[in-house]
């Protein structure tokens, strides 16, 4: 397997040792927590709250800790082998390999226009009549393009901070400002209920916590950083802790809303266009500051999810083509580059082809296998997770505890009926 740990561009030096100095190099985490909540993400946390009030904030939290595990496992398997996981799974055959690219360049064909249907959603309400929806989809498109385009990690992160400083203001603040009882938010935790009904609501929101296909490229985020050798994983636990306690607040955050702002009128919502009118509510108990603060975060979170989608997407697909190809050690760096020729190749596909589909719409044959293949991606990451993380492709000391074979095992399961589910839905 080829040692890719040596083509990092940022020299971190020695792994930082007490709290404090980790918490200066906290970085890549807030990239997973802004990509990871997306528009859907928002919409089912929303209509968990609107439907069952907060009784089911426990559904986040256990969103929240099996997507952790899964990010830090992906993590802990680069830091402790050297090697990305697209090597680890082209070390259990070709056969990985190439589903994971088949089922990439098909989820991004699909959720290239999704994402951007979904910002001009928000700009659109904030903006109405000054473009039709599809010109604002396509300048957003065009931006992620460009940003990522660029080629500058740094440069990257920084927006991703800056937007995740953005849904924390505008979500998290308004969520604040409707003064939730904080001792049922409590017992929604420690006491996990599950009302009649709200079984699938449950799973949509254990599901949709923190992004799919996103997770696997947290190990290229922080080789850029230069996170490369086992003295990095607890610095890489830390980060990635921050990151999700991020995306568990501002999910709950969405909860919280949907539950005061509809649960109590008896009111709901419907897909992404339901988030834009709750902007109305909002504006008459509020005023016009507050709509357009929730439709701000409503526009950060789906934007964010843009950038990192376009990035994670490029780095992944790049490795995808060398691990096929089996491209020696010494050659790495050419695929593994923001400016490589494989990177810049996915960029163009996310960004310009999906496109077509905002003028012609989705083809129902797409969606369904687009739905067939991401319900199988998240069993097949945690699945693979647990076979590579407890062979002796790993040093003993790196390898899975019980606990994290026992939370990987139960994702299996709960992606199982949760991908049932969505291929159910999609037929």
């Amino acid at each position: 397997m080829a040692d890719v740990t040596g083509v990092g561009r940022e020299g971190a030096g020695e792994a930082p040792r007490s709290w404090g100095a980790r918490l200066k190099y906290i970085g890549p985490g807030f990239v997973v927590a802004a990509t990871g909540v997306g528009a859907g993400d928002m919409v089912s946390s929303l209509s968990a709250g609107t439907n069952f009030g907060t009784v089911l904030i426990w559904a986040i939290v256990i969103g929240a800790l099996l997507k952790y595990v899964l990010t830090e496992g992906l993590g802990r398997w680069y830091m402790a082998t050297g090697t990305t996981i697209l090597e680890g799974w082209r070390s259990l055959g070709l056969w990985a390999s190439l589903y994971f690219v088949i089922y990439l360049l098909i989820v991004t064909f699909v959720f290239g226009a999704a994402v951007v249907s979904a910002s001009a959603l928000a700009v659109t309400a904030m903006f109405p009549g000054v473009m039709p929806l599809w010109a604002w989809a396509v300048l957003h498109g065009i931006f992620g393009f460009v940003v990522i385009g660029i080629g500058r990690y740094r440069l990257f992160e920084r927006i991703m901070e800056f937007f995740v400083a953005l849904m924390f203001v505008t979500v998290v603040g308004l969520a604040i400002m409707l003064t939730p009882d904080l001792g049922e938010l409590a017992l929604g935790i420690v006491v996990p209920r599950i009302p009649e009904g709200s079984v699938l609501y449950a799973l949509a929101v254990i599901g949709g916590v923190g992004g799919t296909f996103t997770l696997a490229s947290y190990p290229y985020w922080v080789r850029e950083r230069g996170w490369s050798r086992p003295s990095w994983i607890p610095m890489m636990r830390l980060d990635l802790s921050v990151g999700y306690l991020f995306t568990a607040l501002f999910m709950v955050s969405m909860l919280v809303i949907g539950a005061e702002m509809l649960f109590a009128r008896g009111e709901g919502i419907s897909g992404e266009e339901g988030l834009v009118a709750l902007s109305d509510p909002i504006r008459e108990r509020f005023g016009t500051l507050a709509s357009w603060f929730f439709l701000v975060g409503f526009w950060a979170a789906a934007t964010s999810s843009i950038l990192g989608a376009w990035n994670g997407a490029a780095y992944l697909f790049a490795d995808s083509v060398r691990t096929i190809l089996r491209v020696p050690d010494e050659r790495a760096g050419e695929y593994l580059s923001e400016t490589g020729l494989w990177f810049r190749l996915m960029l163009v596909w996310i960004t310009f082809p999906p496109m077509l589909l905002l003028s012609f719409g989705q083809p129902v044959l797409l969606v369904v296998v687009y739905a067939a293949l991401g319900a199988f991606f998240m069993p097949f990451m945690a699945l693979t997770l647990l076979w590579l993380l407890n062979s002796s492709r790993v040093s003993r000391e790196y390898r899975n505890g019980w606990l994290t074979n026992a939370l990987l095992a139960a994702a299996i399961l709960l992606f199982v009926v949760v991908g049932v589910q969505e291929v159910a839905g999609a037929l």
